[in-house]
């Protein structure tokens, strides 16, 4: 059916919000949507909003191991079931563990595979060696593929080969319909802090506890999010901690949410945090500019940001005035972010507001998105240049410049 697609992954789909964006894109054009994925470690809570285009499949989550090998091969032989019964013209393989599957799909006369990948596979041996093998085969074959960031793109690209499918880089936006109404000024007492996301070591750091202890007990913090497979106990660690400085009573940790309860908590607070390690050899880490999600989110709600003071993170949210920058190891760094910000409300606010009106008029995922939405409907096709792998979508600066 030409209006029918498939979105695949190896995992909880609710966990990756470009996949409810686009999904819900399509589903509002009159596409028929289907999600066929699993369960995940942590996100059990996270579910799609009702839609009457859109229905979700998924088998149960099961840990790593021979039962899981046995499940994956059980997986990709229900989802070749599904589409050999439902037909769909297009697959949008979104994770690397999807990849061989996929590549078998990608087989089939007729089908067509779009490839998203949220995050950069590592280089591992066993089995990660066949899935970075039929990743980079799917490459070769997809009719498109998407990454979230104009760094990763380059290494996409580096690692497929020249011969790879043209790469669109699709920043992590919210949808215009996320987007809040302008927040009112800042009137009581309490200043709220937020974090959301996965929730370990190296995207909230203990030295937020240790500034946010130099602060007002007026200043208080929420944090939102899972625990991923690496950071199992860390939530306890940050009560732990949160007792030890004597103010556990000024932090909320709660537990994982489905995207439209976790936009009610950004509309309630008024400073987002976004932090990235100084130093890290993870691609992912190193390259999370567009492809972070909850600094979109915080400025879509219409919070001030505070952000690692890494080049990148400075150019795209400090200098245009949505945010201030720290150093995320220093503690006293990140209280004076805090105090330069809690000391002056009526900056929040106007922070927030050139966020928001931001994401409201450009950095939104129907802008990003417009590319692939315009194939998918069999409107001009994009063309590969001179150089066929080195087409790039809207991940720059300016917005559908070519990598050369």
């Amino acid at each position: 059916m030409d209006r029918r697609i498939i979105y695949l992954q190896y995992t909880n789909p609710a966990a990756c919000p470009p996949l409810e964006h686009s999904s819900r894109i399509l589903a509002d054009d009159g596409w028929e949507v289907l999600f066929l994925g699993t369960g995940a470690l942590g996100a059990a809570p996270l579910r799609f909003p009702p839609h009457a285009n859109v229905t979700v499949k998924q088998l149960p989550y099961c840990a790593p191991g021979f039962r899981q090998k046995a499940h994956y091969v059980f997986f990709g032989l229900w989802v070749a079931g599904w589409i050999l019964a439902w037909r769909p013209k297009w697959v949008y393989a979104s994770d690397a563990l999807s990849c061989p599957i996929a590549l078998v799909l990608s087989l089939i006369p007729g089908l067509q595979i779009i490839y998203h990948e949220h995050d950069s596979p590592a280089t591992a041996s066993g089995s990660n060696r066949l899935v970075l093998l039929a990743r980079r085969l799917l490459a070769r074959r997809a009719t498109y593929c998407i990454l979230p960031n104009m760094v990763r793109a380059e290494r996409f690209q580096a690692d497929v080969g020249r011969s790879g499918s043209p790469v669109l880089c699709v920043w992590n936006c919210p949808r215009r319909a996320e987007v809040s109404e302008p927040r009112p000024p800042i009137d009581d007492t309490d200043v709220w802090l937020l974090y959301h996301g996965s929730i370990g070591p190296a995207l909230f750091p203990l030295s937020v506890l240790s500034a946010l202890a130099n602060l007002p007990d007026s200043v208080k913090l929420r944090v939102i999010g899972y625990e991923t497979m690496g950071s199992r106990g860390y939530v306890e660690t940050i009560r732990a901690r949160a007792r030890e400085l004597r103010i556990s009573h000024r932090v909320d940790v709660l537990g994982p949410l489905a995207r439209f309860e976790l936009l009610k908590h950004c509309r309630h607070a008024d400073i987002g945090l976004a932090l990235m390690p100084n130093r890290t050899d993870d691609i992912n880490m190193n390259a999370m500019v567009g492809a972070s999600n909850k600094a979109f989110d915080y400025l879509a709600s219409g919070l001030a940001l505070v952000v690692s003071d890494l080049p990148a993170w400075r150019t795209l949210y400090v200098e245009p005035g949505y945010g201030i920058a720290c150093d995320p190891d220093d503690p006293t760094s990140i209280a004076h972010a805090f105090w330069s910000l809690v000391d002056h409300p009526t900056e929040i606010r106007a922070m927030g507001e050139r966020g928001r009106r931001r994401i409201d008029a450009d950095w939104n995922y129907e802008t990003e998105f417009a590319k692939v939405f315009e194939c998918l409907n069999g409107e001009p096709e994009l063309h590969r240049t001179s150089k066929p792998n080195r087409f790039v979508g809207s991940c720059s600066q300016t917005h559908g410049d070519q990598i050369q």
